[in-house]
């Protein structure tokens, strides 16, 4: 650290003990003597003013005590690329390592515990070797002198730059265009100034498949901007960027088949149909961007989407999703497979979070991962079976028939259940039998609470246990298996009523819930094996 600021020290990134600001000024601040830097900080906690010092405004900060006046010896412009790699790695010459806890190198897929060099040439051969560099808080602000890097860490495939002192976009090509097969590059964590208008394509992310900015402060309109420049990148996390709107990719970004906007809070769910194109996209994570519906107007009831047509894993927790119309156009992703929707409000809409998974799965036909569960051809045919049944009285009502000729439900009808008449062809419309005594829009799902014995095991106590109505005897079992370590397929149920004194139902069909043997509270579940 130096009294004197660098001649480039505007807008670079500097550090002061635990903290992190950028530089807005360089120069007097009157009556005091000397050289100043006004920073603004990142935790505007630490500041004290707005730029203004006696009246006179020196420069601006977003927050109105985020900034301050520090001496240049007190702020740390950082340290080359290479200098961090060497000082990180125990590989700068000195005896002593000061990263033991981090003290290993990754040759290839082969990690190896580095003590101490024998020789520059020993620690030249070792740099040559490294694979995957972890850089991380380590006050990188440059790339060093040209052609340094490419000579001594020629292998190099993965970087870490995550929160360090980059300041925009050209350092970050800099360091890349002297690694030669760069795959992996996360430079998280660093405020930085990225292209204001397009440039020339460098060829420094040409291999480049996977890249982390998150906390860059970086829009999508730069990030297209940037994209060009990578031509197979293949995942790429932005999340808390304050992104909130998109722009359509025009000829980028059609290799990437991750994106994760997670904890940007996007205008609306219609921000969506602007990347619903990207042709191989196949994971998207948009937790916690404040959507609020999920909308695919080009296809109607039953029908799939051209958008998003390689889409296999959706994230879309802790979002303000309260309709459950959203979770109706998801059937109409051709590729759906996994869904996360954790903490969203349409969840609150049932008591019982298995009756609000049960919809979820009779409501999306390919999905087979819910919430991080695998869904069991047993489970989904039990939750199609009671969406069919529990609704049957409403497409009654709503002008559905037995009959194929008279059968016409209402269009509100099938906008609130577009998937009805495609469970009635798979399993036949719900007959009248089934239908009596069900409660009209609500499944009827109270908490049981049952006695489960095990009449042939008398050391094994009586457990009283809550379980939901809509439980199918598949999942009673798979509860048992953890309760009393006996695989499920060697477990036989019955039951006994104080209705039905005497008398012992067999549970002999696993994919019928509890209420169909019509189980109340306080009736005892039997356990033989």
């Amino acid at each position: 650290m130096s009294a004197w600021a660098p001649a480039d020290a505007l807008g670079r990134r500097v550090s002061c003990g635990a903290e992190y600001a950028t530089v807005r000024y360089v120069g007097s601040v009157p009556p005091t003597a000397g050289i100043w830097l006004g920073v603004e900080w990142d935790d505007p906690q630490r500041g004290k003013h707005d730029g203004t010092y006696e009246g006179t405004q020196y420069f601006k900060c977003r927050h109105p005590r985020g900034g301050s006046f520090i001496r240049p010896n007190k702020a740390n412009f950082g340290v080359d690329f290479l200098t961090a790699v060497k000082d990180r790695y125990g590989l700068n010459g000195e005896q002593d390592v000061r990263h033991g806890a981090e003290n290993t190198l990754v040759f290839g897929k082969k990690t190896v515990e580095f003590v101490g060099m024998d020789s520059v040439a020993e620690q030249q051969s070792q740099l040559n070797q490294l694979v995957d560099i972890s850089v991380r808080e380590c006050a990188v602000s440059h790339a060093g002198q040209k052609e340094e890097i490419s000579r001594t860490c020629a292998n190099i495939r993965h970087i870490n730059l995550s929160k360090n002192l980059i300041s925009s976009w050209e350092t970050v090509t800099a360091i890349a265009s002297e690694v030669q097969n760069l795959e992996t590059l996360n430079i998280s964590e660093n405020k930085m100034k990225f292209p204001s208008t397009s440039t020339s394509v460098s060829s420094a992310f040409s291999k480049l498949r996977i890249l982390a900015l998150n906390r860059t402060e970086i829009t999508w309109t730069e990030v297209l901007r940037c994209a060009p420049g990578w031509p197979a990148l293949e995942e790429l996390y932005l999340t808390s960027n304050n992104i909130t709107v998109l722009e359509r990719p025009d000829n980028v970004l059609q290799t990437l088949k991750l994106l994760d906007l997670s904890d940007n809070q996007l205008l609306d769910g219609n921000q969506l149909h602007l990347i619903a194109h990207l042709p191989r996209l196949e994971q998207l994570i948009l937790r916690n961007t404040g959507i609020s519906s999920i909308h695919f107007p080009d296809a109607g009831y039953g029908c799939k989407t051209k958008m998003f047509p390689s889409l296999k894993r959706l994230a879309i927790n802790g979002n303000k999703i309260s309709q459950w119309s959203s979770i109706n156009e998801l059937d109409k992703l051709p590729s759906l497979r996994s869904l996360q929707c954790h903490n969203n409000p349409f969840m609150d809409t049932e008591k019982n979070p298995e009756t609000v998974r049960q919809l979820i799965i009779a409501k999306i036909s390919q999905l087979e991962v819910l919430n991080k569960s695998d869904i069991l051809p047993a489970e989904r045919k039990g939750a199609e079976l009671d969406y069919r049944k529990i609704f049957g009285n409403d497409w009654l009502a709503a002008g559905g028939n037995w009959n194929p000729e008279k059968n016409k439900p209402s269009e509100e009808f099938l906008a609130a259940h577009p998937r009805y008449p495609l469970l009635c062809l798979k399993y036949g419309a719900p007959e009248e039998g089934e239908l009596k005594g069900q409660q009209p829009l609500t499944l009827k799902n109270q908490l049981l609470t049952l006695t489960i014995k095990c009449p042939e095991n008398p050391e094994q106590k009586p457990v009283e246990k809550k379980l939901p109505e809509s439980m199918t005897i598949q999942r009673v079992k798979g509860l048992l298996y953890r309760l009393l370590k006996i695989p499920g397929s060697e477990l036989k149920l019955s039951y006994k009523s104080s209705k039905l004194e005497g008398k012992e139902v067999e549970l002999d069909n696993d994919l019928k819930p509890l209420q169909f043997y019509s189980i109340e509270n306080g009736d005892c579940v039997l356990v033989r094996w």
